[in-house]
């Protein structure tokens, strides 16, 4: 077989292998099984509970560091005839290669320039902000420059951790490639991050901190926010490395938790900030996985159901579109401050999106569906499925041959549309994790007061962004494999129903003041799909895994903290 086996001959341009090749970001499988089942071990190209010893991205497989298959997703099949020894020699190629080279399908010396040139500008470029300080001494410029480098590496472990929350699940379902994901990500986190990252803050105290009690104590103030980032970013590095996803507003907030608690006394934390805290380890993933678990049984069953699933799946698709975008541009960003104004408003944005998305499935899908609409007349038993009950709770087949392509390519087109807008909202959001508390710490190295807003130039939104990219390119593969992979299969209508459900949950939950996390929720999501596809699809190992990561992330931070800021301390009294 190789590499190009799926790839269309001239003659056969309207074939199922021609739609792939004219929509590379897409990929069904050629061996066709039931959506309710799972494909068996021997065909998969990785076994479905296998961890690799070192850490790659465990669903690529390579042949001379070149990708098996041109459409690299989890979803891929192998032949297995004949096929042994090259496997054994793409097995020794990759032991060669460092992860982010295999992950990226990139040379070992690409890798290693691509790595040099982030530490590169990473060193260099605070020299050029002006937030490194204007007209301050020596001491000061240097403690700015070395504030700014906090502020890079807790933005890089967001990169590395979080950026998953929008991009995993389409990894996952075979919607996007991980190099195609990776650098859309980059340039939509750096775009969010920069054109929607907050210009006032007061996250220094991020609700966890009462700053009147530090009054006086700037300089352990000043310790103390370079230490949060500092034990944030380390227990999101170590949780990235072993592919735990994991809240990064968590970190951050048990972190300040740890040092306001030993430094400043039990009246220098807020407890009930803390307590919503912690109880959004039950609500978000709660919350995620019910909604999940609702919108991927109705896909089955209005879908799959159809007498023509492809049809249902392309009638579906722009009303999904339109409560999405109406729903994001009147709770997330409503454009005016009348409610019937706003309303209106939404509601033609959500019209605009169904009409566009409606065009864009009909041009792109269009000759398949005409396929499937004359092939249904003639071969009913291809788009008929077998229904056991009516019900929501319905057992129903997955569609075949043609009908599932068309239903894979439409979940596909809207599985990257609303990965691109996670990707944007995330950047803009997740950044102040990281440049809140720099912003804070700059402000009291520099002068300001300590208990008011600050202002936090582009150069520093810029700065966060660049470090969420980073962090993206060189490690955010191994986040990706485990929401994409590790805790069940994902399908593009699997994966749709889990991106579209948390970030339905974040934005309403965030809206009525719930305390809610998007990394949980999103976990929680990827699980309601598998629950809704039986218990036994869900890889309880890996929750376990993650569920303990959850559980330990605020006393870790807050214990890192602590010790980083007695260093930080006595550091600063030899500088100072």
């Amino acid at each position: 077989m190789t590499p190009f086996s799926c790839l269309p001959s001239a003659r056969n341009t309207n074939s199922p292998q021609a739609f792939l090749f004219r929509n590379p970001h897409l990929y069904v499988p050629r061996h066709h099984y039931h959506e309710t089942k799972l494909p068996k071990k021997e065909n998969l190209v990785f076994g479905p509970l296998q961890v690799p010893a070192r850490p790659c991205l465990p669903f690529l497989s390579f042949r001379n560091s070149r990708l098996t298959h041109p459409f690299a997703n989890i979803s891929s099949f192998a032949d297995a005839e004949g096929e042994k020894g090259q496997e054994d020699e793409a097995k020794a190629s990759e032991e060669d290669l460092p992860g982010m080279a295999q992950a990226l399908n990139i040379s070992s010396s690409t890798a290693s320039a691509i790595a040099i040139f982030i530490a590169f500008a990473a060193l260099s470029l605070p020299f050029f902000m002006k937030s490194l300080g204007q007209g301050v001494g020596l001491k000061t410029k240097f403690l700015s420059y070395a504030t700014l480098l906090f502020g890079f590496y807790m933005a890089w472990n967001i990169g590395a951790n979080d950026v998953a929350n929008a991009m995993g699940t389409s990894v996952g379902s075979g919607a996007l490639t991980l190099r195609q994901a990776v650098l859309t990500a980059a340039i939509l986190e750096f775009s969010g991050a920069l054109l929607m990252g907050t210009h006032v803050t007061n996250t220094m105290q991020k609700g966890i901190l009462v700053a009147d009690v530090f009054q006086g104590r700037g300089t352990l103030l000043f310790a103390g926010l370079l230490s949060s980032l500092a034990a944030a970013g380390t227990w999101l590095q170590v949780a990235s490395y072993y592919g735990w996803p994991v809240s990064t507003t968590h970190c951050i907030v048990g972190s300040m938790v740890g040092f306001g608690l030993v430094y400043g006394g039990p009246g220098a934390v807020f407890w009930m900030s803390l307590a919503r805290v912690i109880s959004s380890w039950v609500i978000s993933p709660v919350m995620g996985a019910l909604v999940s678990f609702i919108v991927y049984k109705c896909i089955r069953r209005f879908v799959y159901s159809a007498r023509n699933p492809g049809q249902a799946a392309a009638a579906a698709a722009p009303i999904a579109v339109f409560l999405g975008v109406t729903g994001i541009s009147f709770a997330g960003f409503p454009l005016s401050k009348s409610f019937s104004i706003a309303l209106g408003q939404a509601l033609g944005c959500g019209a605009v999106g169904a009409f566009i998305v409606y065009n864009i499935i009909r041009k792109q899908l269009g000759h398949l569906l005409a396929k499937a609409t004359s092939s249904s007349r003639s071969d009913p038993e291809e788009s008929t499925t077998h229904i056991k009950n009516l019900g929501l709770l319905s057992d129903v087949a997955g569609p075949k041959g043609t009908q599932l392509e068309i239903v894979y390519g439409v979940f596909g087109y809207m599985q990257v549309l609303s990965a691109c807008f996670m990707s944007f909202a995330h950047g803009g959001n997740d950044v102040s994790n990281a440049i809140g508390p720099l912003a804070a710490a700059l402000s009291i190295l520099q002068g300001g007061a300590s208990n008011t807003e600050i202002i936090i130039p582009n150069d520093v939104l810029a700065w966060g962004g660049f470090g969420i990219v980073a962090g993206l390119m060189m490690w955010g593969y191994r986040v990706i494999a485990t929401i994409g992979k590790k805790i069940t299969e994902l399908t593009p209508t699997r994966g749709f129903a889990a991106e579209f459900a948390a970030a339905s949950v974040v934005l309403f939950a965030s809206k009525l003041a719930l305390p809610i996390s998007a990394t949980h929720t999103l976990v929680g999501a990827v699980m309601g799909v598998g629950f809704a596809r039986g218990l036994n699809c869900v890889r309880a190992k890996t929750v376990r895994e993650i569920v303990t990561s959850w559980a330990v992330t605020i006393p870790v931070g807050a214990s890192l903290a602590v010790v980083y800021t007695l260093i930080l301390t006595k550091l600063l009294s030899f500088i100072l």
